[in-house]
């Protein structure tokens, strides 16, 4: 790695211990090849690979960082991996992602996404140094009005479905966490800095999950079947992966040092 692509984000990333959540599903895999070409040194900490094939075997992720199986579920073991891992920085991307699943498992859903998050928060809260924690949830965590414009900040948070509703319940819970112990004039906060992101749907390389557009439509012509489009009404926006990934860095990144991302 030569100090020149260190620059990216200040070079907030070179050096530091990284934790990331949900590493082996298809947006942590690219965001944990991102922060090792950055230089950082990466834990993960996830259930399995959730698809066959999957990015992360693709990357040869597991040869290449720290690869923690793990439910964040399960707080006493997370708790462990947090303090173990001592982070500079956490991405919290481990989640239940999918609509249609989270009516099959709506309780396993709310677990994972509320209560997955609360152990992160409280994870970070026992640490006794300077970390930034961007929890990722979704563009799916404000109450759907069917209005034509994006929906902003002051919007309220809902959801007609178990996922979207997680979501929102995740996001109180980010709010409550941070006004109550990580405000930068509390001293007991120690330097622990929280703040969400919300993205919507995103396409890229590796996408292996099943109700997402891109690889349905390469399965559907694999088998030589039509394409199925099981909202034809709906309108949706797409980004690349990429995209907001690095919003995710520059957040972190800000969060970890000041305005401009250096330390």
């Amino acid at each position: 790695m030569t100090a020149k692509k260190h620059h990216f984000f200040s070079g907030a990333y070179s050096g530091r211990n990284v934790l990331v959540t949900g590493h082996t599903g298809f947006k942590g895999g690219w965001l944990c090849q991102w922060l090792l070409g950055l230089g950082a040194e990466v834990t993960g900490y996830s259930l399995p690979p959730p698809t066959q094939p999957a990015l992360f075997e693709q990357l040869a992720l597991a040869d290449r960082m720290h690869h923690l199986d793990g439910d964040v579920r399960d707080e006493v073991a997370f708790t462990q991996a947090v303090r173990k891992s001592a982070p500079d920085f956490i991405f919290h991307l481990a989640a239940q992602s999918l609509v249609r699943e989270s009516y099959r498992t709506p309780v396993a859903t709310w677990q994972t996404n509320v209560m997955g998050t609360v152990h992160v928060l409280e994870a970070a809260r026992g640490l006794n140094k300077k970390c930034a924690v961007v929890c990722i949830t979704s563009d799916k965590c404000y109450e759907n009005r069917e209005w034509l414009y994006g929906y902003r900040e002051e919007d309220s948070l809902g959801g007609h479905d178990p996922y979207s509703s997680s979501k929102g319940a995740a996001e109180i819970a980010i709010a409550a966490w941070r006004r109550s112990f990580f405000q930068s004039r509390d001293a007991n906060s120690k330097g622990v800095s929280i703040a969400s992101a919300r993205a919507g749907n995103v396409i890229g390389g590796g996408d292996w999950a099943t109700d997402r557009i891109v690889p349905d439509c390469v399965r559907a012509l694999q088998q030589r079947e039509p394409i199925a489009v099981r909202n034809p009404c709906a309108t949706r926006p797409w980004q690349h992966v990429l995209e907001p990934l690095s919003g995710y860095l520059w957040l972190g990144a800000r969060l970890y040092g000041g305005a401009d991302g250096s330390s």
